[in-house]
């Protein structure tokens, strides 16, 4: 089976169209996993993820600290379902391509973040997926009025 984005089943990019909160996993210079939230958006056709954030970020640091090699991952869940990207990181500053994530990202999560001076990218060159994302939705829970 292809780990090619585009490879994978509809579910699987509905599901990095849905809106969840993800996580972002970089390694620290001394090896360390480093593991934070973050919003990614995903771009199946060019299999490449987005994140975006504050070039002064530990994140960032941990990017650029591999120059070049970093091995990073992003992840959802929801209930049962699950998705995982891996790939190669690069921390992307020009402007064309941070208005395209925050574009990207407004589409994803409803809402467009306040600009920022400090934004920048990590464009992800995804090498592999896993995940399960089929089958039904978790319910929702209901709150009694």
């Amino acid at each position: 089976m292809s780990n090619a984005i585009s490879d994978q089943p509809d579910s699987y990019l509905e599901f990095w169209n849905e809106y969840h909160l993800c996580t972002l996993t970089t390694v620290r210079p001394d090896g360390r996993p480093h593991v934070v939230p973050v919003g990614v958006t995903v771009d199946g056709p060019a299999g490449v993820a987005r994140v975006i954030t504050r070039k002064s970020s530990r994140k960032v640091a941990n990017v650029l600290a591999w120059g070049g090699e970093a091995r990073v991952a992003v992840c959802q869940v929801d209930g049962g379902r699950w998705a995982t990207l891996e790939g190669v990181a690069e921390v992307c500053t020009d402007e064309a391509t941070v208005q395209d994530a925050v574009d990207r990202y407004g589409e994803r999560y409803g809402r467009t973040p306040a600009p920022d001076p400090e934004r920048v990218v990590i464009l992800i060159s995804v090498e592999r997926t896993l995940g399960q994302t089929l089958g039904p939705r978790p319910p929702v829970a209901q709150v009694a009025a």
